[in-house]
């Protein structure tokens, strides 16, 4: 096979080799942050395969001046960076990497709660700067998480894998989906509920909805004043689901008592005193970040565009249409 693909920023080894190995001739931006428009738009022509990242924002622009591309490949779970209707306006798949990062980011998501309720980061800080004179009583108490309620937002693969490890905790659960989970129910006898009743009553809200218009600052002033000031907001799923700056006056006022945060609104920017909060952990969107999981993200999106180069439909498709034929 003879093709041409380009690679947008680093990626792991392992879905480079899968590349070779089909016969893909790639190109690769060895710079690990997305290149600016002008220069993605000339970096893909000629192409007729493009593996990127959800930092990559491929708008209809790009995928016009594309004029060879026929597959797009998302090394992520999300696709709210490219435009699906221009893409297949132009006949050209988008896949994405589904299922492989669930377990990973759930872990993640754990990490969090863990160390808002137990004040982690700011204990590490405070054990580093030398502050630490022994044992006190009443040294950076925290809340418990044994035995509270959680909230689930968004009962799908990551919001069930979270779920499943409270059972460790002794938790009982709340979720709200579009549509009933009865696995979640019978497996974990959690229980479905509105936003605004899962709101007043958990003391983790966990979010794990997909960045979509109705979705969009899904928690906001009016959410956040409806939880307990004794519970804890965590989001790993997509920045733009939480009206950031509500929440840092909420967490600034101390009217809800931590959260824990892989994802931002305008990431990488942080809303005006985020980063001052002590009572907020702050991770550079690193909830795949495992080598086992990237790697295998990486290989994923090479077999997608291997199967597009082969005039196969590819294994992880997300936007319907009719394909054009293969031309090779």
């Amino acid at each position: 096979m003879s093709a041409r693909v380009l690679v947008s920023q680093p990626i792991p080894e392992r879905g480079l080799e899968l590349l070779r190995r089909e016969g893909i001739e790639f190109e690769i931006n060895s710079r690990p942050h997305p290149l600016p428009k002008a220069e993605l738009i000339s970096a893909l022509a000629g192409k007729e395969g493009l593996i990127c990242l959800l930092t990559d924002r491929i708008d209809a622009e790009l995928i016009e001046r594309a004029t060879l591309l026929r597959g797009i490949a998302n090394c992520a779970v999300g696709y709210d960076n490219i435009d699906l209707d221009a893409a297949a306006a132009r006949g050209i798949f988008v896949t994405n990497t589904p299922d492989v990062l669930t377990e990973t980011t759930a872990d993640l998501t754990w990490a969090l709660i863990l160390s808002v309720a137990r004040r982690i980061a700011e204990a590490d800080r405070f054990t580093r700067n030398g502050l630490f004179r022994g044992w006190e009583m009443m040294l950076l108490l925290g809340g418990d998480v044994h035995g509270k309620l959680l909230g689930i937002v968004g009962a799908g693969r990551i919001g069930m894998a979270v779920a499943r490890r409270a059972r460790g905790f002794a938790m009982r659960i709340l979720y709200c989906n579009p549509h009933r989970n009865h696995a979640l129910e019978e497996e974990l006898g959690a229980e479905p509920a509105p936003l605004d009743r899962l709101l007043e009553e958990s003391d983790f809200v966990s979010l794990h909805v997909p960045l979509l218009p109705e979705t969009r600052h899904l928690i906001g002033e009016r959410e956040l004043s409806r939880m307990k000031k004794s519970a804890y907001l965590i989001n790993t799923s997509r920045g733009p689901v939480v009206d950031e700056a509500a929440l840092v006056r909420f967490l600034r006022e101390g009217r809800i008592s931590g959260a824990g945060l892989d994802v931002y609104e305008n990431e990488p920017k942080l809303s005006e005193g985020l980063r001052n909060l002590d009572n907020v952990v702050l991770l550079p969107h690193i909830g795949s970040a495992s080598f086992e999981t990237r790697s295998r993200m990486a290989e994923i999106a090479a077999l997608n565009i291997a199967a597009i180069l082969r005039g196969e439909p590819p294994p992880h498709r997300v936007n319907p249409f009719s394909p054009q034929p293969s031309t090779l």
